[in-house]
């Protein structure tokens, strides 16, 4: 089953995320070659797709997983939770239907 990955970021978390990003990418770069990955990426700050020093103000991540459980214990052990970006992370089931 399908699963979304809701992240919200603290405040000012640019820098944390550029610091984390590569490993963060890696981790769904590999259920992307899994094939596992339906979409991800990030909340722009602002009404723009490169918000700049705006930044960013959360993430979503939609990807298939076994249960709920595998998918929270996925998005608990990512860097960004590690670098201290994420204030918030909400994992649901996700049924896509479009297109």
């Amino acid at each position: 089953m399908y699963y979304a990955i809701i992240a919200n970021d603290v405040a000012d978390s640019l820098e944390r995320r550029k610091q984390a990003r590569a490993a963060h990418l890696e981790r769904l770069e590999a259920l992307k070659s899994e094939g596992r990955l339906l979409m991800a990426g990030p909340f722009p700050a602002e009404d723009t797709t490169e918000p700049g020093e705006a930044g960013f103000t959360g993430s979503l991540v939609i990807a298939e997983f076994e249960s709920q459980a595998a998918a929270q214990a996925w998005a608990e052990a990512d860097p960004y939770v590690e670098a201290g970006v994420y204030e918030k992370v909400t994992v649901r089931p996700f049924k896509p239907v479009l297109p």
